[in-house]
């Protein structure tokens, strides 16, 4: 089976909170505290065991460790000419973890960066160069789909997918390519936009899925994936944080326990169609296993969809 054939996908849980609790070295940064692709160079062990870690909890799909592995987000580290060879380690980090396990999927992780071109931090230039290099890196090491995620700007949202597809259509790919938005507690997302708007901007591009992912637990997220169930007409995502983050004794915790979380997204999948599921920020395998777990055997609810 194809990863367009199932119809469920378990994507893992998430990379950054995962990555402080291990007990990396200092040397394994580099240099680069805080940029978690350095780790596809320098200790790629802690890499491929968070992907075997989320795959033996019944993740489906494993996300490469490059969501900040563009030239705009690497500069800050001084790493912009290693974006190619990043992306490939990341790949062949992933590839690594899934050797041996059948109908298991690496998904090519593209972030938002750190400058947005609505606020002026960076021209819709830059962004589609920079998205294009990364864009050719990991087609190049071999994903099986792209994940251009936590979107926090229409427009940026608009130039990545745009510089994706150029580079797919000159290479006459197809691959399936997964967009997924983050809107705050409040309701929009950071730069305004809402969920409707969200849905009429991108439904000329030809996705495989439009979801959510970041900012909130599932909770927060029930309206807008209410909404996409009615007016979206392909696959639904949604990869939500492990409910909202809080600060106890001076550290960011999160508190849905993996059964809240497991619950809430099954909800979403019978009620309201949601055929790709996963976990953010404090998600640890422990919530991908009951999830995995409550979701064997289920099959998506059928939508009406009203355009």
């Amino acid at each position: 089976m194809v990863f367009s054939d199932h119809p469920i996908l378990i994507f893992d849980g998430a990379c950054g909170t995962n990555l402080q609790q291990m007990s990396i070295p200092d040397e394994a940064w580099g240099g680069c505290d805080g940029c978690n692709e350095i780790l596809n160079l320098h200790a790629p062990e802690f890499i491929i065991q968070l992907h075997q870690g989320m795959l033996a909890a019944g993740s489906m799909v494993v996300e490469t460790d490059t969501f900040g592995a563009s030239s705009v987000v690497l500069a800050e580290y001084d790493l912009q000419d290693r974006v190619k060879e990043i992306n490939r380690l990341a790949v062949e980090n992933a590839r690594t973890a899934i050797a041996g396990r059948p109908e298991k999927y690496i998904a090519g992780s593209i972030g938002p960066g750190t400058k947005l071109p609505s606020l002026g931090h960076i021209s819709v230039e830059e962004l589609a160069r920079s998205t294009r290099e990364q864009v050719e890196a990991l087609l190049e090491a071999g994903v099986d789909c792209l994940i251009i995620e936590t979107c926090q700007d229409l427009l940026q949202t608009k130039t990545a997918l745009i510089s994706t597809f150029e580079v797919l259509e000159s290479g006459k790919l197809d691959l399936p390519v997964l967009a997924s938005v983050t809107i705050e507690q409040q309701g929009p997302m950071l730069v305004g936009s809402d969920i409707a708007a969200v849905v009429a901007t991108l439904e000329p591009f030809n996705l495989f899925s439009l979801g959510l992912n970041c900012a909130t637990g599932p909770q927060d997220m029930a309206s807008h994936v209410r909404y996409l169930s009615h007016h979206w007409p392909q696959r639904i995502s949604v990869i939500p944080n492990q409910g909202l983050p809080e600060v106890v004794n001076g550290e960011t915790a999160y508190p849905l326990s993996p059964a809240d979380y497991a619950r809430q997204m099954h909800q979403f999948v019978t009620d309201l169609g949601v055929s790709i599921v996963g976990g953010c920020c404090g998600t640890s395998p422990a919530h991908i296993k009951v999830l995995s777990d409550k979701l064997a055997g289920v099959v998506p609810a059928q939508r009406e969809v009203s355009q």
